[in-house]
Order: structure tokens, then sequence, then C-alpha cells
């Protein structure tokens, strides 16, 4: 797949599919008439992260309550591994019947087909959107021993003659790129310190071994309440309220910037429309119901949830707006 397809595929995963043919609509026929009565089995919700981590339990939280909506058992298993697409290749071959769903974000779906030359799967051809789940802040955090006290003197030290460091949970992450994209505002360089999770890389920020980290406000919270981290501003167009006493980035002058890490599930190509806007519901009364608004803030997460137009409109739109920084950047996960 080149990246030069992927502007137009992402417009044509933003229309309404049809399907053309009478033997592709009688093979379609049975999955349709039985939409009123699906599931009639367990579904599958697929996880690309290990269990333990944001995505997961947000994943675990959601689906719990989906089961009870629709009368049906769902089971979430962990398919990590390559950025994803372990389980976005497994996804996409799985039979378009509304029994097989992933949660899938911005590596999946935006940041991928520009990371990789020869990805395995594309997600405007292999993959229906469902809807949204959940939005994951990002703060932009320093050390409280550094100098680095305030905006202004971030950006003074990203601006400097000596280029500057940052710790990055590896090439492509969304972490990775909200940086780049600060830099690239303010004319601004430094070098990204790759490390294999957030926990180190938080630690070595903490004690001044790098400087600064975008980072999950979920995990980052902990730390700057005990002090341990000095948290600069976060990258939304409005305060957080896991953090509100820390300012916008427009706020104190860090032009404005808005970034965040989002989750959001998909089915197989090819899933029917009704079964689909019925997992949908589904999704979204999980994400409107108390209960699960009030689990998965405490987790520092947001909860979304879309129609598919609406997850696929989102999804286009970031696709390309990443797509652009990565293009820039020169950036590549191979």
């Amino acid at each position: 797949m080149t990246t030069r397809f992927l502007p137009r595929a992402w417009r044509a995963l933003a229309l309404t599919l049809t399907f053309t043919g009478a033997g592709l609509l009688m093979a379609m026929a049975p999955a349709l008439s039985s939409a009123g009565e699906f599931p009639d089995h367990p579904i599958r919700w697929l996880v690309p992260f290990s269990a333990g981590g944001g995505s997961d339990i947000a994943t675990r939280i959601v689906a719990r309550h989906v089961g009870e909506t629709l009368g049906q058992t769902v089971v979430v298993e962990n398919r990590p591994g390559a950025a994803t697409i372990v389980a976005a290749q497994e996804t996409a071959r799985a039979a378009p019947d509304g029994y097989t769903l992933m949660t899938a974000g911005m590596s999946t779906l935006a940041l991928n087909p520009w990371l990789y030359k020869n990805l395995p799967y594309d997600p405007a051809r292999n993959l229906t959107p469902v809807s949204t789940l959940v939005s994951l802040p990002i703060v932009l955090v320093t050390s409280p021993s550094s100098d680095l006290t305030d905006m202004p003197a971030v950006m003074h030290y990203l601006r400097g003659k000596q280029q500057g460091s940052y710790a990055s949970l590896g090439v492509g992450s969304p972490h990775h790129l909200a940086m780049e994209l600060f830099l690239e505002s303010i004319g601004g360089r430094a070098t990204a310190i790759p490390y294999k999770g957030t926990p180190p890389a938080l630690q070595d920020v903490a004690s001044g071994v790098v400087p600064m980290m975008m980072a999950d406000l979920a995990a980052a919270r902990p730390l700057i309440q005990a002090g341990k981290l000095r948290a600069i501003a976060v990258p939304a167009a409005q305060r957080s309220a896991q953090l509100p006493d820390v300012p916008t980035f427009a706020e104190v002058g860090g032009h404005t910037f808005e970034a965040a890490a989002w989750q959001g599930v998909v089915a197989p190509a090819g899933t029917p429309a009704p079964i689909v806007d019925k997992l949908s519901r589904a999704i979204v009364a999980a994400l409107q119901s108390p209960d699960v608004v009030k689990q998965l803030t405490l987790q520092g997460m947001e909860p979304t949830g879309s129609t598919p137009q609406a997850f696929a409109d989102y999804a286009r739109a970031e696709n390309e707006r990443w797509g652009a920084v990565i293009r820039h950047k020169g950036i590549s996960a191979e």
C-alpha cells in the first residue's frame, strides 16, 4: 500500500458502504435478515495491547456493559504486538458478521499507514468504523528540580543553540508525534530519547535524566500530585478535569496546539450496516452510563462514543493531520 493512496482511501471510508452485484447481495442477505436477532453467540473483542494497560481497562469496562445491553457475552482477548498490527490483521481477516471487534486508535488507523511501507492491512479497505471509545489526554511534564519551570522556559530551551532532548515512547507513538508537532509550531528542535514503556520514561524525567516528556495524563497524574513531576501544560482546547490547575498550551504562550491519544472500535470490512449500527448504539449507551463514565474518569480517560460515520470522519481527519507531520519530519518505523 502506497502513501499516496491513503487520502482517497479515507474519503472512501467516510462514505456509506454500498454493494453491487446480485451474487454479493444474495450472499449478504442472511446476515442482513438476522440483524434483528444479532447477537446469538458470544462476541470477541480484540485489544492490541497487553492486559492491564489503559486501552485494555477501558475495553473491559465498556465490554461488560455492552454485553448486558445486547444480552450476550463479550469476550475480551489481548493481541499485543507490532504497534497494533497483529490485532488489526486478525480483525481484517475475521468473518464480517459482527462477532469480531477490535479496539483501534491512532496507531492502527492514523499512524501506521504512514509509518510502514508494507502494512499488512489497509484501514480503509479492511476495517469498518463502529464508534469512538475514549480520549487519552496528554500533558507536558518536566522534573521539579530542573530550570524548566514554565512554558517560556521550555520554549527557550527547545529554541536554544544546543539541541535539546525529550523522552519518547518510540518512533511514531502519539506522544512522539505530539512533541514533534509542538516543536514544529514553535520552531524548536530536540532529540527523542526512546523508552520501552511509560514508567521508566517518567522516572527518568522525574529524576532529571531527560528534561521533559509528552505523557499520558493518566500515567503522569499520580507523580504530578505527589510532586515528583511538574506539569507544564496540556495540549488541548480546554483544561483537563483531571488536572484543573494545569493550563492549556494556548494559555501560557505555547501556541494553539492540540493533541491527544484516542481509541475507537472497528469491525471487519463488510460487516452489515444494521449490525454495525446495533453495536455502535450499544457502545455509545455504555459510554453514557454514569457508572462507566465514573470508572473511565477515575482511570484518567475521557469517554467519547459516536456514530460509525462520525468515527470514520474523525479517523480520516487524524490520518491526514498526522500524516502531514510524519511526511514533513521524514519519520519512519522501518
